[in-house]
C-alpha cells in the first residue's frame, strides 16, 4: 500500500520549481494553502522532513534534495504512461511534429512526407527547421515527436540514419580558386567563411572548422548557399544540397590537401519514447530509414571536377 500519491509528489515539485509556495499555488492553480497542506501530508506520511526555514525562506533539505530528483523521474514516467494510455486510446495520430536539421537534404524529406500523407491523408504534420542542437532542444521540450539531428538524444532513443557529407566548396572566381595550387588551411584562414547558427535556445554549439578571422553567421544553409553562389566567401556545405551548383561549375570545391575539402556527418533518429509513436509516426520512420538509404555520394561529381 502506497502512502503517497502522484498528486502530493506534483504539488511537492512544483514548490520547488517555482521557488516557492506562493509561486507554486499560481503555477498549479490552486490556493496557497492547499499546496502547503499537500506537501505537509506528504511529509507526515513518508516521514521525511522535505524543506527546512532558512531564514524567512523555505529551502529543500538533504533529504529534499533526493527526494525530489526521484519525484521528477516518477512524475516523468507517470506523463508518459498517459501517453502511451492516449495513443492506445485515440488509434491513428492526427498530427506528427518532426525536428528536422536543415542538412537533411530536402528533397528526401519530401518524397517520405509524400508517401506517408498518402497513407494518411488525414494527418497534419508540422516540420520544424532546425540546425544542430535545436532538434533535440525541441523533442526534449516535447515540442516534437521526432527528431532528425546530428546529435545523439541523451534521454530517449537515437538510431543511426545516414551520413551527410560536407564539401569545403566557394565560387569558381573566388581568389582561392586563383592561387594555383594545393591549399591549406592556412591558406583559408585569411577569407570570410560562411557559417550557420545553432537554432537551439538552450545549448548553442559550434562545430566544423572555424578557424577564419572573419566570419558572417546565418540561420539558415540556403543562405549560406546563396552567399557563397555571390563570391562572398567559403564553406562547408551538405553535397546533397549544392551538387547541382557543382555540376553546372557555379561552385567549385576548394583543392585543400589531405583531403580536408571533404567532411562527413552522422545524423541520427530520435524520440523520447517508442510506445507512445502512433502508426503514422512508424510509417514515418520506416519511410524515411529506406529513402536515406538513397542518399547520392559526392564521388562522381569531385572526380569529374578534377
Amino acid at each position: 500500500m502506497l502512502k503517497s500519491t502522484l498528486e502530493q509528489w506534483r504539488m511537492f515539485k512544483a514548490v520547488v520549481d517555482a521557488g516557492g509556495f506562493n509561486q507554486a499555488a499560481v503555477e498549479v492553480h490552486k490556493s496557497q494553502s492547499s499546496v502547503h497542506h499537500a506537501v505537509q501530508k506528504l511529509e507526515n506520511a513518508i516521514g521525511v522532513v522535505l524543506f527546512e526555514n532558512v531564514g524567512r525562506k523555505v529551502q529543500l533539505s538533504p533529504q529534499g534534495e533526493l527526494m525530489y530528483r526521484r519525484a521528477a523521474f516518477l512524475l516523468n514516467e507517470a506523463e508518459k504512461l498517459e501517453a502511451v494510455a492516449d495513443s492506445l486510446q485515440t488509434g491513428t495520430e492526427t498530427t506528427l511534429r518532426i525536428a528536422v536539421d536543415i542538412i537533411f537534404p530536402s528533397a528526401l524529406l519530401y518524397n517520405v512526407l509524400a508517401k506517408v500523407s498518402a497513407e494518411f491523408p488525414l494527418l497534419r504534420i508540422e516540420i520544424e527547421e532546425t540546425v544542430l542542437s535545436g532538434a533535440n532542444s525541441l523533442l526534449n521540450n516535447g515540442k516534437v515527436d521526432l527528431a532528425i539531428s546530428p546529435f545523439v538524444f541523451p534521454t530517449g532513443f537515437s538510431e543511426d540514419l545516414c551520413e551527410i557529407e560536407f564539401i569545403a566548396v566557394a565560387h569558381k572566381d573566388h581568389p582561392l580558386h586563383h592561387l594555383g595550387r594545393t591549399l591549406t588551411l592556412e591558406d583559408l584562414k585569411s577569407h570570410r567563411q560562411i557559417v550557420v547558427r545553432d537554432s537551439s535556445a538552450e545549448r548553442k554549439a559550434d562545430v566544423g572548422w572555424l578557424g577564419a578571422e572573419q566570419r558572417w553567421t546565418v540561420s539558415h544553409v540556403r543562405t549560406s548557399v546563396d552567399i557563397i553562389a555571390q563570391g562572398l566567401g567559403f564553406a562547408w556545405l551538405p553535397f546533397a544540397i549544392i551538387k547541382e551548383h557543382i555540376a553546372d561549375g557555379t561552385l567549385v570545391p576548394l583543392p585543400l590537401d589531405n583531403n580536408a575539402a571533404l567532411r562527413k556527418a552522422l545524423l541520427y533518429l530520435s524520440f523520447e519514447d517508442g510506445d507512445t509513436l502512433g502508426p503514422a509516426a512508424r510509417a514515418f520512420m520506416g519511410e524515411l530509414r529506406y529513402q536515406s538509404m538513397q542518399l547520392p555520394s559526392s564521388d562522381a561529381v569531385l572526380e569529374s571536377t578534377v
